[in-house]
């Protein structure tokens, strides 16, 4: 999938001392892209939109320690 249009935003949760960072792209056509911010040419998980909304409330909201 080309994701050159893209538009990432990172995650409240992530520190700005280069810990551990996700960037998600919501404004795909049919797709929600997920990424790692310290790699931005590297992979990325792509989702339909109604598998990643069924994943965001299944996590709650303080279920990592960091």
């Amino acid at each position: 999938m080309d994701l050159t249009g893209a538009t990432w935003r990172k995650s409240s949760r992530s520190s700005t001392n280069g810990g551990a960072c996700v960037e998600v792209a919501g404004n795909l056509v049919d797709a929600v892209g997920v990424r790692d911010s310290k790699e931005p040419n590297g992979p990325a998980l792509i989702f339909v939109p109604e598998a990643w909304r069924v994943f965001v409330a299944r996590v709650p909201e303080r279920s990592f320690p960091y």
